[in-house]
């Protein structure tokens, strides 16, 4: 791991037919970047140098690395994970787009686990492509999971302050109803809440819980799953000391911006969660895999094969994704100094509220 203040982020570079390397070539060209960190992209130099020739305005440069710990600080480094030509055909679905981005993102993830990055932004990838019998996994969420032996993981989009958590991801929604039990959600609660504490810098989080029903059952009459499994994991929460409310009526709950006086929302599945997350957090999305012992964040959006090499994909995501991913990691720095030295953090906020005492007496 990088001893420096500039933490080493390596980014994966997602189908080769999609928006990926588009998104970091015109990421990256803005230098001020590299102030802030040093990528490690995990591609091919031929690959890169395909995409930057349809992006004639770019000032994207950068080194060639065979060791992942030769690094130049001041500039782009790509790792070349594989050395064969590949044919790239921009905004296909095809064998060759899902193969190549898999051998980038694996190759990517074991430098996370041996730590020889900081942390790891993932472009997109299509499951669809992906989903193979050397890759049995629906997205990268399940992947790092298991690499990392991570009992349970969230699946949490970032925006600011808003952030949505969920507790089913990539299931069919006739499924989503025999997923949601008290374990489940107290499982999700729990790294909801140390996440906020630990990679979000909030000593005291407020976590709202929506309903699974519509009305969030109506008190039974429309689904009895509130009262049965919701409310009882709610309640173990609190038992935990956890500030967690709920459960919520998903419509009204948006609809009223109640999200706002909160620190993170848990939906029960992906389209209750993702759907009001991307509507109001319109080019800022990141997702973040809470729970694992390293940072991962990526865009919240897919491959977009239809501007697919068309130089029209807007890096906005991506770019928050990596800035996300650099504030964890010094967040999580933060916290662990903290923990070493807790009077560092005390210190202040007693002087602090020693002064508005004698401000209250004057």
């Amino acid at each position: 791991m990088s001893t420096t203040s500039k933490p080493v982020i390596g980014i994966s570079c997602g189908d080769l037919n999609g928006i990926g390397i588009e998104l970091i070539i015109k990421s990256f060209s803005d230098s001020r970047i590299l102030e802030m960190c040093t990528p490690i992209i995990f591609a091919s130099n031929k690959v890169i140098n395909f995409y930057r020739k349809s992006i004639p305005d770019t000032h994207f440069n950068f080194q060639s690395i065979k060791e992942a710990n030769r690094l130049n600080p001041k500039q782009a480094n790509v790792f070349n994970c594989w050395e064969e030509e590949v044919t790239i055909t921009p905004g296909q679905l095809n064998d060759t787009g899902g193969k190549y981005a898999v051998i980038s993102l694996r190759t990517a993830a074991q430098a996370l686990k041996e730590k020889i990055i900081d942390g790891l932004v993932t472009a997109p990838i299509h499951k669809k492509n992906t989903h193979l019998e050397d890759f049995p996994y629906t997205g990268h969420t399940p992947f790092l999971k298991e690499l990392f032996g991570a009992g349970d993981v969230v699946m949490m989009m970032c925006a600011g302050n808003f952030r949505v958590a969920l507790v089913t991801e990539h299931i069919p929604v006739s499924e989503v109803s025999k997923h949601i039990t008290c374990e489940a959600i107290l499982s999700k609660l729990q790294i909801v809440n140390r996440s906020l504490q630990k990679d979000f810098g909030i000593d005291k989080p407020r976590i709202a819980v929506l309903g699974l029903n519509p009305h969030a059952g109506d008190q039974g009459l429309i689904g009895t799953e509130e009262e049965t499994i919701i409310k009882p994991a709610i309640k173990e929460a609190k038992n935990n000391n956890m500030l967690v409310i709920g459960p919520y009526s998903a419509d009204a709950f948006f609809a009223r911006h109640s999200y706002s006086h909160f620190d993170a929302v848990l939906a029960m599945y992906h389209d209750q969660g993702l759907i009001p997350f991307k509507s109001l957090a319109i080019g800022e999305g990141v997702n973040y895999t809470a729970g694992l012992p390293a940072v991962r964040t990526s865009p919240d959006h897919g491959v977009a094969f239809d501007i697919a090499g068309k130089n029209k994909a807007d890096a906005s995501s991506f770019m928050a994704a990596i800035f996300e991913c650099i504030d964890i990691i010094n967040r999580r720095r933060e916290y662990e100094e903290n923990r070493k030295n807790p009077l560092k953090k005390i210190t202040p906020s007693i002087l602090a509220n020693a002064e508005d005492e004698k401000l209250d007496e004057g």
